[in-house]
């Protein structure tokens, strides 16, 4: 590679270190007020050169990523059959006053949210998850009746205690899983290099793909780790203590799916638990790809908090 191509390379990586630091900040404090000079200096970078780096990675500006993200949640939550009040909702999603939420809510989606269909927003995006799955595997989809478990889920209660992991963010994962399994690679060359490949490896994503647009989704490619620094593509997330609902799933694609389905549509509503505000974590049994990319041995952990 020539000096300025691996220069360009270089500057790349390291905006690519200081974008990862920057969402990780902003997911651990979405429900706070986030000032774009706080997001920079946890970015390391001055707010001016900050904010267009991150449009420039990100496709959107800070302000707009933040309300978003803001807004994602908020419609996670009122998918809760047990949903809270739209005050509370708001609050605890890091809006000023409901007043607030509802004014950028009928901004985006043309509705207020006491009147928007939630239920009609999911089954749309569902549809387009599904559609991403090999055609073979869609018609064991619908084989899943609304208040039954063909494929004798069990829910155990785990308490995890805090975690620390090394991560490798994928935007747009369902555009193409190949992307996805290169990250893989790379993550795992990296943990051999550093004696970590046999800890625990993690899948998760902080959007809900029933809930966001899937071009707006990004999957983390992560292995549990301690003391390293994080470094060019090679982010470090300390998740804390968390209550999940897990589940051990051992097949592909599909079955993965139906998994959620049934646990957000048959096993929660019964339980007496509500979703929390963590992402759902893919604990693979072994690395990630032992099994091809076909067939996958996993624990679903779900965060949960009573309800």
């Amino acid at each position: 590679m020539r000096t300025a191509e691996k220069t360009r390379a270089s500057t790349s990586l390291a905006h690519v270190e200081r974008v990862n630091l920057a969402i990780d900040y902003i997911v651990g404090h979405l429900g706070r007020r986030l000032k774009l000079a706080d997001v920079a200096h946890a970015a390391m970078l001055s707010p001016f050169h900050f904010h267009r780096v991150f449009q420039a990675l990100v496709g959107e500006t800070v302000t707009d990523f933040v309300k978003r993200l803001r807004l994602d949640r908020a419609l996670f939550m009122m998918a809760h059959r047990r949903k809270p009040s739209l005050t509370k909702i708001a609050l605890s999603c890091g809006f000023s006053s409901s007043s607030d939420f509802s004014r950028c809510f009928r901004q985006r989606f043309g509705a207020s949210p006491r009147d928007f269909d939630i239920n009609a927003w999911r089954d749309a995006h569902r549809q387009e998850i599904e559609a991403t799955v090999p055609k073979a595997a869609r018609l064991h989809l619908k084989k899943l009746p609304h208040a039954s478990n063909p494929d004798a889920f069990r829910v155990t209660i785990r308490e995890l205690p805090a975690r620390t992991v090394a991560y490798i963010r994928v935007s747009n994962p369902y555009r193409s899983f190949d992307a996805v399994v290169k990250a893989i690679g790379r993550l795992e060359t990296w943990a051999e290099r550093n004696g970590l490949a046999d800890r625990q490896w993690l899948g998760y994503q902080w959007e809900k793909p029933e809930i966001t647009a899937l071009e707006n989704c990004a999957y983390y490619t992560a292995v549990e780790a301690e003391h390293f620094a994080p470094k060019g593509e090679i982010g470090r997330y300390r998740f804390p203590s968390m209550t999940v609902a897990q589940i051990e799933m051992r097949g592909g694609v599909d079955l993965d799916l139906r998994l959620f389905h049934w646990f957000y549509g048959v096993w929660l509503p019964r339980s007496r638990y509500v979703p929390d505000n963590w992402p759902g974590f893919e604990a693979f049994i072994g690395r990630p790809l032992t099994h091809g990319t076909d067939y996958f041995e996993l624990n679903a952990q779900i965060p949960v908090r009573p309800a």
